[in-house]
């Protein structure tokens, strides 16, 4: 006798393989739409005009002060997220939106072989940064301090940005936020796979499906793994750092 069913009660038809591959082709011919509106689109921006932007402004990283145009080491583009930054706090205080967005730009391999390079620019002090970052362990892709610098190498934060250099001359071409910066968050496409989503409210799902959550509800958690923004909670990657332990407070300065 096969367990009693205690699952969602509003779960999907169950079928067998035949019926299931149909169901599965018809969905196909949508995703294949959606896939080509997509190349269309990447095809509008490649032909965005774009800004001139003063490439020779100073950022401070690992060897301090060097010119923006450094940052392409040699290459003629570059792709950087600008992570948010909360002066002051630990690390536990630092942006969880942003946690999540640099903490699945751990490598950049593959666009270095398309001649493409890769940096995460901050507005925070790099006396903070620096042993920021040397805690989360990130290593593989530099991060700059842009505090000094003036829009759109500074300022705003919370972005993906493209730019192209022209032999001395540097041009931003492209800028998106938001849910823009999910192209680079493989887990949010992976949770979009599996039956139940992303847990999060705003989603279309079965009727009698568990009920979702606020977005971003999973970016923070307690010492115990409980999703909780209080003041005993981290961004969710920092509980698999070696050192750290639980936390009291949020140490941030200002309005959240």
């Amino acid at each position: 006798m096969s367990a009693a069913h205690t699952g969602p009660t509003g779960r999907p038809p169950i079928v067998d393989m035949e019926a299931w591959q149909r169901a599965r082709d018809e969905l196909l011919v949508r995703e294949k739409a959606h896939t080509r509106e997509g190349d269309a689109i990447a095809a509008a921006r490649r032909r965005l005009p774009m800004v001139e932007v003063d490439g020779s402004v100073p950022v401070v990283g690992p060897v301090g002060p060097v010119p923006f145009t450094e940052l392409f080491d040699g290459r003629d583009r570059l792709v950087v997220y600008q992570h948010m930054w909360h002066d002051g706090a630990p690390h536990q205080g630092q942006c969880e939106g942003c946690t999540t967005t640099a903490w699945h730009l751990h490598d950049a391999t593959y666009l270095h072989a398309h001649g493409v390079s890769l940096a995460i620019l901050t507005t925070g002090r790099w006396e903070e940064v620096h042993p920021y970052t040397a805690f989360m362990g990130y290593k593989r892709v530099p991060w700059y301090s842009v505090r000094a610098a003036a829009p759109p190498i500074g300022g705003g934060m919370g972005h993906l940005a493209s730019f192209l250099r022209d032999g001395d001359r540097v041009f931003l071409t492209y800028r998106t936020t938001g849910r823009g910066n999910e192209r680079v968050n493989f887990s949010m496409g992976l949770l979009d796979m599996t039956p139940y989503g992303r847990g999060e409210d705003w989603e279309d799902v079965p009727e009698g499906w568990p009920e979702g959550r606020h977005a971003c509800w999973s970016w923070r958690t307690d010492a115990e793994g409980t999703p909780t923004w209080g003041e005993s909670s981290r961004p969710l990657p920092q509980w698999a750092r070696p050192g750290a332990a639980p936390v009291t407070t949020l140490g941030r300065r200002g309005p959240r």
